[in-house]
Protein backbone atom coordinates (compact mmCIF):
# COMPACT_ATOMS: atom_id res chain seq x y z
CA UNK A 1 0.00 0.00 0.00
CA UNK A 2 1.65 3.36 -0.92
CA UNK A 3 0.00 6.91 0.27
CA UNK A 4 -0.22 9.76 -1.46
CA UNK A 5 -1.60 12.98 0.34
CA UNK A 6 -2.59 15.82 -2.79
CA UNK A 7 -2.00 19.12 -0.39
CA UNK A 8 0.35 20.64 -2.45
CA UNK A 9 0.03 22.96 -6.00
CA UNK A 10 1.41 22.17 -9.28
CA UNK A 11 5.28 23.14 -10.06
CA UNK A 12 5.65 25.29 -12.93
CA UNK A 13 7.79 24.17 -15.52
CA UNK A 14 10.58 26.57 -14.20
CA UNK A 15 10.22 26.25 -10.61
CA UNK A 16 9.78 22.63 -10.33
CA UNK A 17 13.10 21.06 -8.49
CA UNK A 18 15.61 18.94 -9.82
CA UNK A 19 14.16 15.23 -10.15
CA UNK A 20 14.98 12.94 -7.57
CA UNK A 21 13.36 9.02 -6.27
CA UNK A 22 10.66 10.25 -4.90
CA UNK A 23 7.41 10.83 -6.99
CA UNK A 24 6.29 14.93 -7.45
CA UNK A 25 2.55 15.49 -5.39
CA UNK A 26 -0.21 15.89 -7.81
CA UNK A 27 -2.16 18.87 -7.47
CA UNK A 28 -5.12 19.37 -5.41
CA UNK A 29 -6.64 22.64 -6.36
CA UNK A 30 -9.57 21.57 -8.25
CA UNK A 31 -9.16 23.50 -11.36
CA UNK A 32 -6.38 21.23 -11.94
CA UNK A 33 -8.70 18.13 -11.11
CA UNK A 34 -9.32 15.26 -14.13
CA UNK A 35 -12.51 15.32 -14.27
CA UNK A 36 -13.38 12.95 -17.02
CA UNK A 37 -15.15 10.05 -15.18
CA UNK A 38 -14.14 6.53 -16.02
CA UNK A 39 -17.36 4.10 -16.64
CA UNK A 40 -18.79 3.06 -13.36
CA UNK A 41 -18.44 -0.72 -13.96
CA UNK A 42 -14.26 0.78 -13.78
CA UNK A 43 -15.06 1.87 -10.23
CA UNK A 44 -16.24 0.67 -6.75
CA UNK A 45 -17.70 3.11 -4.34
CA UNK A 46 -17.81 3.27 -0.71
CA UNK A 47 -15.71 1.39 1.67
CA UNK A 48 -17.94 -1.79 2.56
CA UNK A 49 -17.77 -2.46 -0.59
CA UNK A 50 -13.71 -1.94 -1.19
CA UNK A 51 -13.09 -4.45 1.29
CA UNK A 52 -16.10 -6.96 -0.42
CA UNK A 53 -13.94 -6.71 -3.60
CA UNK A 54 -10.67 -6.75 -2.33
CA UNK A 55 -12.04 -10.02 -0.30
CA UNK A 56 -13.62 -11.49 -3.76
CA UNK A 57 -9.75 -11.49 -5.29
CA UNK A 58 -10.57 -8.36 -7.27
CA UNK A 59 -7.46 -6.48 -8.86
CA UNK A 60 -7.59 -2.91 -7.65
CA UNK A 61 -5.44 -0.24 -9.61
CA UNK A 62 -6.26 2.73 -6.79
CA UNK A 63 -7.85 3.64 -4.31
CA UNK A 64 -8.66 7.51 -3.40
CA UNK A 65 -9.59 7.88 0.49
CA UNK A 66 -11.03 11.40 1.79
CA UNK A 67 -8.21 12.76 3.74
CA UNK A 68 -10.04 13.78 6.84
CA UNK A 69 -11.13 10.01 6.89
CA UNK A 70 -10.83 8.77 10.85
CA UNK A 71 -13.57 6.27 10.48
CA UNK A 72 -13.54 2.48 11.80
CA UNK A 73 -14.03 1.01 8.84
CA UNK A 74 -12.05 3.38 7.12
CA UNK A 75 -8.91 1.97 8.95
CA UNK A 76 -10.20 -1.57 8.47
CA UNK A 77 -9.47 -0.94 4.71
CA UNK A 78 -6.18 0.27 5.35
CA UNK A 79 -5.68 -2.73 7.88
CA UNK A 80 -6.51 -4.58 4.25
CA UNK A 81 -4.12 -3.02 1.80
CA UNK A 82 -1.39 -3.32 4.62
CA UNK A 83 0.91 -5.62 2.61
CA UNK A 84 -0.25 -4.97 -1.16
CA UNK A 85 1.15 -2.78 -3.87
CA UNK A 86 -2.29 -0.73 -4.11
CA UNK A 87 -1.96 2.72 -4.50
CA UNK A 88 -4.13 5.05 -1.72
CA UNK A 89 -4.38 8.49 -2.16
CA UNK A 90 -5.82 10.68 0.38
CA UNK A 91 -7.43 13.48 -1.39
CA UNK A 92 -10.19 16.59 -0.29
CA UNK A 93 -13.64 15.02 -0.92
CA UNK A 94 -14.56 17.80 -4.01
CA UNK A 95 -12.12 15.01 -5.93
CA UNK A 96 -13.96 12.17 -4.84
CA UNK A 97 -17.41 13.79 -5.96
CA UNK A 98 -15.91 14.60 -9.58
CA UNK A 99 -15.91 11.02 -9.86
CA UNK A 100 -19.70 10.45 -9.37
CA UNK A 101 -22.71 12.11 -7.77
CA UNK A 102 -23.38 8.26 -5.77
CA UNK A 103 -22.69 8.40 -1.73
CA UNK A 104 -19.38 7.30 -2.05
CA UNK A 105 -18.95 7.69 1.70
CA UNK A 106 -15.37 8.79 1.54
CA UNK A 107 -13.70 6.02 -0.86
CA UNK A 108 -13.47 5.00 -4.51
CA UNK A 109 -11.34 2.23 -5.88
CA UNK A 110 -10.84 1.97 -9.52
CA UNK A 111 -10.87 -1.93 -10.88
CA UNK A 112 -7.71 -3.04 -13.00
CA UNK A 113 -9.22 -5.04 -16.02
CA UNK A 114 -5.91 -7.20 -15.59
CA UNK A 115 -3.96 -9.72 -13.38
CA UNK A 116 -0.48 -8.53 -12.64
CA UNK A 117 2.44 -10.45 -12.15
CA UNK A 118 5.15 -10.92 -9.36
CA UNK A 119 8.28 -10.18 -10.81
CA UNK A 120 10.23 -12.25 -8.18
CA UNK A 121 8.10 -15.09 -9.80
CA UNK A 122 8.41 -14.56 -13.05
CA UNK A 123 11.77 -13.80 -14.08
CA UNK A 124 12.68 -17.13 -12.09
CA UNK A 125 9.97 -18.87 -14.41
CA UNK A 126 11.29 -17.45 -17.70
CA UNK A 127 14.64 -18.91 -16.82
CA UNK A 128 13.31 -22.38 -15.77
CA UNK A 129 11.26 -22.11 -19.08
CA UNK A 130 15.12 -22.11 -21.20
CA UNK A 131 14.24 -18.05 -22.50
CA UNK A 132 16.58 -15.09 -22.71
CA UNK A 133 14.03 -12.84 -21.43
CA UNK A 134 13.34 -9.34 -22.60
CA UNK A 135 11.95 -6.91 -20.34
CA UNK A 136 10.58 -3.18 -20.55
CA UNK A 137 10.87 -1.12 -17.47
CA UNK A 138 8.50 1.89 -17.65
CA UNK A 139 9.61 4.83 -15.10
CA UNK A 140 7.02 7.41 -14.46
CA UNK A 141 5.24 6.91 -17.89
CA UNK A 142 1.85 7.91 -17.10
CA UNK A 143 0.04 9.07 -20.64
CA UNK A 144 -2.62 6.12 -21.33
CA UNK A 145 -1.82 6.37 -25.39
CA UNK A 146 1.92 6.02 -24.65
CA UNK A 147 1.55 3.47 -22.62
CA UNK A 148 -0.93 1.58 -24.45
CA UNK A 149 1.28 1.88 -27.29
CA UNK A 150 4.31 0.20 -25.48
CA UNK A 151 2.44 -2.79 -24.05
CA UNK A 152 1.22 -3.61 -28.08
CA UNK A 153 4.81 -2.65 -29.41
CA UNK A 154 5.56 -5.30 -26.35
CA UNK A 155 3.48 -7.75 -27.37
CA UNK A 156 4.75 -7.60 -30.85
CA UNK A 157 8.44 -7.75 -30.43
CA UNK A 158 7.87 -10.79 -27.95
CA UNK A 159 8.92 -9.19 -24.91
CA UNK A 160 8.69 -11.31 -22.03
CA UNK A 161 6.89 -8.74 -19.37
CA UNK A 162 6.01 -5.14 -18.58
CA UNK A 163 7.00 -3.61 -15.26
CA UNK A 164 5.55 -0.34 -13.71
CA UNK A 165 5.92 1.34 -10.47
CA UNK A 166 2.83 0.81 -8.25
CA UNK A 167 3.12 4.90 -7.35
CA UNK A 168 3.40 7.32 -10.24
CA UNK A 169 2.28 5.10 -13.16
CA UNK A 170 -0.14 5.17 -15.37
CA UNK A 171 -3.74 3.93 -14.34
CA UNK A 172 -4.17 0.51 -15.73
CA UNK A 173 -7.92 0.99 -17.27
CA UNK A 174 -10.29 0.27 -20.19
CA UNK A 175 -8.71 3.11 -21.91
CA UNK A 176 -5.41 1.19 -21.57
CA UNK A 177 -6.33 -1.68 -22.63
CA UNK A 178 -8.94 -0.13 -25.60
CA UNK A 179 -5.21 1.53 -26.85
CA UNK A 180 -2.46 -1.74 -26.22
CA UNK A 181 -5.31 -3.28 -29.04
CA UNK A 182 -5.66 -6.02 -25.96
CA UNK A 183 -1.92 -6.55 -25.85
CA UNK A 184 -2.44 -6.26 -21.66
CA UNK A 185 -4.64 -9.25 -22.10
CA UNK A 186 -1.86 -11.31 -23.23
CA UNK A 187 1.49 -9.82 -21.99
CA UNK A 188 2.67 -10.36 -18.08
CA UNK A 189 2.48 -6.72 -16.21
CA UNK A 190 4.45 -6.45 -13.07
CA UNK A 191 3.67 -3.49 -10.48
CA UNK A 192 6.47 -3.29 -8.14
CA UNK A 193 6.59 -1.90 -5.24
CA UNK A 194 10.46 -0.45 -5.25
CA UNK A 195 11.24 -0.14 -8.84
CA UNK A 196 14.85 0.83 -7.50
CA UNK A 197 14.67 -2.35 -5.63
CA UNK A 198 13.52 -4.48 -8.74
CA UNK A 199 16.04 -2.80 -10.97
CA UNK A 200 18.66 -3.98 -8.38
CA UNK A 201 17.04 -7.38 -8.58
CA UNK A 202 17.60 -7.78 -12.29
CA UNK A 203 21.18 -6.69 -12.31
CA UNK A 204 21.67 -9.51 -9.65
CA UNK A 205 20.07 -12.08 -11.63
CA UNK A 206 21.88 -11.67 -14.55
CA UNK A 207 20.15 -9.04 -16.83
CA UNK A 208 21.96 -6.02 -18.56
CA UNK A 209 19.61 -2.89 -17.33
CA UNK A 210 19.16 -0.62 -20.47
CA UNK A 211 18.44 2.66 -19.76
CA UNK A 212 17.50 4.72 -22.47
CA UNK A 213 18.48 8.31 -22.30
CA UNK A 214 19.32 11.47 -24.20
CA UNK A 215 22.34 12.58 -21.82
CA UNK A 216 24.12 9.16 -22.70
CA UNK A 217 27.08 9.00 -24.38
CA UNK A 218 26.96 5.21 -25.63
CA UNK A 219 24.76 4.59 -29.01
CA UNK A 220 21.63 2.23 -27.93
CA UNK A 221 23.08 -0.18 -31.07
CA UNK A 222 26.67 -0.74 -29.01
CA UNK A 223 25.33 -2.17 -26.09
CA UNK A 224 24.62 -6.38 -26.05
CA UNK A 225 20.95 -7.23 -26.08
CA UNK A 226 21.42 -10.77 -26.74
CA UNK A 227 21.95 -11.48 -22.87
CA UNK A 228 18.58 -10.93 -20.74
CA UNK A 229 18.09 -7.48 -20.55
CA UNK A 230 15.09 -5.25 -19.12
CA UNK A 231 15.33 -1.96 -20.96
CA UNK A 232 14.45 1.00 -19.02
CA UNK A 233 12.85 4.06 -20.60
CA UNK A 234 11.08 7.61 -18.74
CA UNK A 235 8.91 9.65 -19.14
CA UNK A 236 8.91 12.48 -21.80
CA UNK A 237 8.97 15.45 -19.03
CA UNK A 238 11.37 13.89 -16.63
CA UNK A 239 13.25 10.77 -18.02
CA UNK A 240 14.11 8.22 -15.44
CA UNK A 241 14.62 9.04 -11.74
CA UNK A 242 18.08 9.67 -11.02
CA UNK A 243 18.18 6.88 -8.20
CA UNK A 244 17.28 4.49 -10.80
CA UNK A 245 19.61 5.61 -13.36
CA UNK A 246 22.25 5.05 -11.32
CA UNK A 247 21.15 1.04 -10.85
CA UNK A 248 21.16 0.71 -14.37
CA UNK A 249 24.41 -1.19 -15.86
CA UNK A 250 24.44 0.68 -19.17
CA UNK A 251 23.12 4.44 -20.42
CA UNK A 252 22.08 4.42 -24.05
CA UNK A 253 21.29 6.98 -26.36
CA UNK A 254 19.56 6.97 -29.76
CA UNK A 255 21.44 9.66 -32.13
CA UNK A 256 19.21 12.43 -33.13
CA UNK A 257 20.14 14.28 -36.45
CA UNK A 258 17.57 16.69 -36.97
CA UNK A 259 15.94 20.11 -35.05
CA UNK A 260 13.36 18.10 -32.52
CA UNK A 261 15.88 16.80 -29.76
CA UNK A 262 14.17 12.99 -28.68
CA UNK A 263 10.99 11.08 -29.66
CA UNK A 264 8.19 10.33 -28.35
CA UNK A 265 8.52 7.31 -25.55
CA UNK A 266 6.80 4.53 -27.77
CA UNK A 267 8.53 5.33 -30.50
CA UNK A 268 11.94 5.31 -28.29
CA UNK A 269 10.73 1.97 -26.68
CA UNK A 270 9.75 0.55 -29.97
CA UNK A 271 13.56 1.21 -30.96
CA UNK A 272 15.21 0.46 -28.44
CA UNK A 273 12.95 -3.12 -28.57
CA UNK A 274 13.48 -4.17 -32.35
CA UNK A 275 17.07 -3.45 -31.41
CA UNK A 276 16.88 -6.05 -28.96
CA UNK A 277 14.96 -8.36 -31.79
CA UNK A 278 17.72 -7.77 -34.60
CA UNK A 279 20.48 -8.49 -31.93
CA UNK A 280 19.00 -11.94 -31.49
CA UNK A 281 18.06 -12.76 -35.26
Amino acid sequence: MYFQDNKKTSFSKESRSPRSSRPSPIASSPKNYDTRRPPEKEMVFGIRAIIEAIDAGKTIDKILLRRDMTSTIGKELLKKLMGTTTPVQKVPVEKLNQYTDKNHQGAIAFLSPIEFYDVETLVPTLFEQGKTPLLMVLDGVTDVRNFGAIARTCACAGADALIIGAHGSVAINGDAVKTSAGALYHLPVCKVDNLQHTLQYLRDSGFHVVAATEHATQNYTEVDMTAPAAIVMGSEEKGIYDANLRICSHQVRIPMSGVIESLNVSVAAGVMLYEAVRQRG
